[in-house]
């Protein structure tokens, strides 16, 4: 008596269309980001102006800033005193000069709160000065009337 193998052949379908698919939705998406919100907190509310402008052209080598309306700085992901900051300035002047560039080649982009002290933007400038940056950008929102 004769044995016969049955062999199970199942239907395979074919992936490659939609991991296509998944890779242009990835590309589309990506594209579609809004990387400026990435370097905002929302315990920062700006001051309105109506001289209020975005920029022209993206900074290229942004330094993001942010002053809170207790006195307190938010710099990266690390809410400091105003009087350590100098700290977190010195290391981006390190990494700068690891990359070839100097302080003025920067941009420090202050963000204030509207509640903040106008002395407590002084001070922070005032640092910034004394580690040779001398390129600043004041944050506000666009009034729209």
């Amino acid at each position: 008596m004769r044995i016969r193998s049955r062999s199970s052949k199942g239907a395979e379908g074919d992936l490659t269309p939609m991991i296509d698919m998944t890779f242009q939705l990835i590309a589309f998406f990506m594209v579609l980001i809004n990387f400026t919100e990435a370097d905002q907190n929302e315990k920062i509310t700006l001051p309105t102006s109506v001289l209020a402008k975005p920029p022209e052209v993206p900074f290229e080598h942004p330094i993001f800033v942010q002053l809170q309306d207790n006195g307190r700085v938010i710099f990266g992901t690390d809410d400091v005193p105003i009087s350590a900051i100098k700290k977190y300035l010195g290391r981006e002047v390190n990494y700068l000069r690891y990359a070839e560039k100097s302080p003025s080649d920067a941009t420090v982009i202050i963000r204030a709160d509207s509640d903040a002290p106008t002395g407590d933007v002084q001070q922070v400038i005032q640092m910034c000065q004394e580690l040779k940056f001398d390129r600043f950008a004041l944050r506000a929102k666009e009034e729209v009337n």
